[in-house]
């Protein structure tokens, strides 16, 4: 294949390490070689690839088959001393004049972190109703092609009216593994959720959101709520951009979520349809408003690139074309997933977990023998079994006592829950009546403020007529979802389609847990705003009553 003959320079953080040879090197070489190993990896959360025969400029140099197997072997010794596996990503030839042939080799490591049991990466599915989002993962985590009506989807859904309709009312996780090889572990060989956690060294969490426009509310609080670390939006080939497929590419857009698209069912139309799909949404990517670079992948080696391109830059959108029936590319998709690095930085995790614990609740439900077990992200510091937390706030603004018995990750018993991560935690005979979705659990040291009042500024995305004081619009904020008010608009009296201002809101029910600077999404009908939260009115527990005018 041809390529340029410069990679980038090499950065000094991040997981990307170029190495022109690795042979035979002195112990002492040797042992530099494996901090190196250990530094990149913790920059890559557990993840870290390796260019053999590259310079530090970038230059692409390449190795003879000789030399190149001797680094290979160097790099094999190099992650047994940290206690990682290597895979080969690709190899690919350096057109230079001499006459032995020369390669560069890009290699995986992989180790999963000492404190962690596999590295996770949690993926939000959007995309209009119809477009297979349930089927595309019923075929990946199942590990069977689709029928052409539905089967592979059959296992995904909650509700008997999902699957009389076949539509997805609500949210549901799915998970596809990858050991440490990058061969795909999921539930074909009839393994349970826990044994595919055990022989996983990295997760996909996938959050199937509803696409119809009825339970868009969901796909929001899907979005907001559990954090996704990117997004993958389905659109079908023979129906092209349709529907909720827009707004679901602007809440991404608008919420900072990087996204890949898949183009589904080409077992359906024509080349020249799905070509005209693709184009479509090239078009669309590189308009003024998304400003996305797309990137068509049509074989392994651009779904290797991709993945690395677009973990560096949240600017490039990958685009699959698969069929779930016929199983066409299907193999692209997993090798961008099982190359897909974690997108936050280990720093940033670092400083979440120095912080205090909080645990947004966003799911609650009652299990036999177990009680009470509450579902959602920790947004900072760190969870153990046994820890004393409080929940809140109640309706009258009061946070209550709690204690954590157990944690449960992606299905299996866990001891400990880092910042960032998805869980479910079980909280004995605590009473259900006192939970409801949008609360937090914290420590009490955290002294927790609570409002009914608060600012924000915001964009008017779309509104029929004049937005003005008195309207009411569902508010969503991480997971708080509740009707608000809108009390005032700074220096003016209403605001029209485009135009940024700063709003007090009033909660209409009960007061909520926010905090400055936290990102915030409003709808109410075709109207819809997006913004950031400026300013909280704190309100001690005992008045919240008589601040709602109770």
């Amino acid at each position: 294949m041809a390529f340029d003959r410069h990679l980038p320079k090499q950065a000094e953080d991040g997981n990307i390490e170029y190495k022109l040879k690795l042979v035979n090197p002195s112990q002492y070489r040797f042992e530099h070689l494996v901090t190196q190993m250990k530094w990149r990896l913790q920059e890559g959360r557990g993840e870290a690839v390796y260019q053999i025969g590259v310079e530090d400029n970038g230059l692409l140099v390449g190795l003879a088959e000789e030399e190149m197997r001797a680094s290979l072997k160097t790099l094999h010794r190099m992650a047994e001393k940290v206690g990682a596996d290597i895979t080969v990503l690709r190899e690919r030839e350096v057109d230079y004049d001499s006459d032995t042939p020369r390669k560069i080799t890009e290699v995986l490591v992989r180790k999963v972190p000492d404190n962690q049991q596999f590295l996770d990466l949690r993926v939000a599915v959007l995309g209009n109703v119809d477009s297979g989002k349930s089927t595309l993962l019923g075929v990946l985590t199942q590990g069977e092609l689709d029928n052409g009506r539905g089967r592979a989807r059959l296992n995904l859904f909650r509700h008997l009216h999902e699957i009389q309709s076949g539509r997805t009312s609500s949210i549901s996780f799915e998970i596809l593994g990858f050991n440490s090889k990058g061969e795909v572990v999921n539930y074909s060989d009839s393994r349970t959720a826990e044994e595919i956690c055990e022989s996983s060294s990295k997760m996909i969490t996938f959050i199937d959101l509803a696409g119809h426009h009825k339970y868009l509310h969901t796909t929001i609080f899907g979005l907001t709520s559990y954090c996704p670390d990117c997004a993958l939006l389905l659109v079908s080939a023979n129906t092209g951009i349709a529907g909720t497929t827009r707004e679901h590419l602007g809440l991404a857009l608008a919420l900072k979520v990087p996204f890949f698209i898949v183009v589904s069912k080409v077992d359906l139309c024509a080349k020249t349809t799905v070509e005209r799909t693709v184009r479509q949404l090239e078009r669309v990517l590189k308009q003024p408003g998304c400003h996305k670079v797309p990137m068509l992948v049509t074989s392994e080696d651009d779904a290797v690139t991709a993945a690395q391109q677009f973990a560096q830059s949240p600017n490039i959108t990958p685009i699959f074309t698969l069929s779930s029936v016929s199983g066409e590319s299907l193999d692209l998709l997993k090798v961008f997933l099982n190359i897909l690095p974690p997108l936050t930085n280990s720093k940033e995790q670092e400083e979440l977990m120095q912080q205090l614990t909080e645990f947004q609740v966003d799911e609650i439900y009652t299990v036999p023998e177990v009680g009470t077990v509450v579902g959602g992200t920790l947004s900072s510091g760190i969870c153990r079994e046994g820890d004393q937390l409080v929940v809140g706030p109640t309706d009258d603004g009061c946070f209550l006592e709690l204690r954590v018995c157990s944690i449960q990750r992606n299905r299996s018993a866990c001891r400990v829950l880092r910042a960032g991560q998805a869980a479910t935690l079980a909280l004995g005979d605590f009473d259900r009546a006192l939970l409801r979705k949008g609360m937090v659990m914290v420590s009490p040291e955290m002294n927790p403020t609570i409002c009914s009042v608060f600012e924000a500024e915001i964009v008017l995305l779309f509104h029929a007529t004049t937005f003005r004081r008195g309207f009411q619009v569902t508010v969503h904020v991480g997971n708080v979802r509740q009707t608000a008010v809108v009390e005032k608009i700074h220096a003016k009296d209403k605001l029209r389609t485009g135009e940024k201002a700063v709003v007090r809101f009033r909660f209409l029910k009960h007061p909520e847990y926010l905090k400055v600077g936290a990102k915030l999404l409003f709808r109410e009908g075709v109207t819809k705003g997006i913004g950031h939260v400026t300013d909280v009115q704190a309100i001690a527990a005992g008045e919240a009553q008589a601040n709602m005018g109770f």
